[in-house]
């Protein structure tokens, strides 16, 4: 066992000093390649998992130092910037009312990125989206930390401090919401009424702090308090207009354990959230959400290609004591229950074909799942289920082309006439066709 271990480590090392991270400005400030951090932009390798574990610190400075070696200021040579753009187009199997089949997106999005080690033992990645549907730029993902290493009970501690804007955008795994398959979608698509507040709900409306460690590169833990911060409302924040306002600190779980074998790898963890939100106000009635989720990760390379699959379930119960009291809500107490799974071939870091399944149930409730044409329910259920099919050709590795079908077996609780206007959930299936350029 102790001969495998020194193998792993060597063969981490030399990894280490001939990969980096795929955002393009971190390979500019490393002279290194981006795909063995990235089996498929944003998936993680190992190396990748580490690298982000470790604080985004890989850069050579003016004396051919690397940040984080040294406790002068070390700062990169090159500017740690870069560009997405992402190009699509949409086709609906059923034109939605009044609308034009084709969605065009020129771009869907625009990305400038901040991304690389900023001094030593510090660095990040900070996200500037421009939307094509908000025609303007907001803040989008971000996640600065600060990391080191030490030793607990004669092994290998590496610990940080992370700030973040969306629960699960620090998790180093592509098993949670935020860096989970779907890596990109459709922007014009119908969405189902539901989904738990951990499923990216509270993506860049919140800021968080926290702190995580990995223990003996096997044992994983991540606490995060986030408060809600609504980007672009004006300070100090009344709450008005926001349906989740949180009340004191909401407190983000993280643990998971990971394991090589052969030529396998997994990762099986949990993780969740319990939040406390004034809807539409900072004080009175309150809603409480406690999200619990379970996920896995699993990796075995056949020569050169790759095989992985993630999973997640997430298991959701809230009281909806302060929207049952608006009459927002027929019952306070409510449940969902979120599934998804997916699975990537990836022939030579070019080709790749991903299959997913997905599906969300809950429990009745006409008033939360009220009926309206197109996005409603007929019915008042939230239960959804589909597949994602998905083609991916990277001719270089910094371009991405994209063919995407999703298809649903149920939409807002019904497979005919989900929303009581005589809509299908078959007819929200969506083909998405994308370029994605990095630099």
């Amino acid at each position: 066992m102790r001969k495998i271990l020194r193998v792993l480590a060597a063969a981490y090392f030399l990894i280490a000093v001939n990969w980096a991270y795929a955002v393009p400005s971190f390979a500019r400030q490393t002279d290194l390649s981006c795909n063995v951090c990235h089996s498929n932009p944003p998936e993680l390798t190992a190396f990748g998992r580490n690298f982000k574990l470790h604080g985004y610190l890989l850069a050579k400075t003016g004396k051919n130092e690397k940040v984080g070696t040294s406790k002068a200021l070390r700062l990169s040579m090159k500017i740690p910037l870069a560009v997405m753009m992402l190009l699509s187009d949409t086709a609906y199997q059923a034109n939605q009312p009044a609308t034009q089949n084709n969605s065009a997106g020129f771009p869907q999005q625009l990305s400038i990125f901040l991304a690389g080690a900023f001094a030593s033992h510090f660095g990040g990645l900070a996200q500037v989206t421009y939307s094509h549907a908000e025609d303007h730029f907001g803040m989008d993902n971000t996640d600065l930390r600060y990391a080191n290493q030490s030793k607990l009970l004669h092994k290998t501690l590496d610990y940080g401090i992370t700030i973040n804007n969306n629960p699960t955008v620090e998790d180093i795994w592509n098993s949670t919401p935020a860096w989970g398959f779907p890596w990109i979608s459709t922007a014009s698509s119908v969405s189902p009424l539901a989904s738990p507040i951990i499923n990216g709900t509270l993506g860049q409306d919140v800021a968080g702090l926290g702190g995580y460690g990995m223990w003996n590169n096997h044992l994983y833990g991540d606490i995060t308090l986030y408060r809600s911060e609504h980007a672009g409302a004006a300070t100090p924040i009344t709450g008005a207009g926001e349906q989740y306002n949180i009340s004191g600190a909401a407190p983000y779980w993280r643990a998971a354990w990971q394991q090589t074998w052969s030529d396998n790898y997994l990762e099986v963890g949990t993780y969740g959230m319990d939040v406390n939100s004034f809807p539409n106000a900072i004080s009175g009635p309150e809603d409480r959400y406690v999200d619990t989720a379970f996920d896995f990760q699993y990796e075995h390379p056949f020569g050169p290609n790759l095989l992985d699959a993630h999973g997640t379930y997430i298991h959701e119960k809230s009281d909806l004591g302060a929207t049952y009291a608006a009459a927002g809500a027929s019952t306070a107490l409510n449940h969902l229950n979120t599934f998804k799974l997916d699975s990537t071939y990836h022939w030579r870091n070019r080709y790749s074909a991903t299959g997913a399944l997905f599906s969300t149930t809950g429990n009745r409730d006409p008033l939360l799942y009220a009926p309206a044409p197109l996005t409603g329910s007929e019915n008042g259920d939230p239960d959804t289920s589909g597949y994602i099919a998905q083609l991916a050709f990277w001719p270089v590795q910094n371009i991405d082309i994209d063919f995407n079908y999703s298809g649903y077996f149920k939409f807002n609780g019904a497979s005919t006439n989900y929303d009581g206007a005589h809509r299908n959930a078959s007819d929200n299936n969506t083909t998405y066709m994308a370029l994605w350029l990095n630099f």
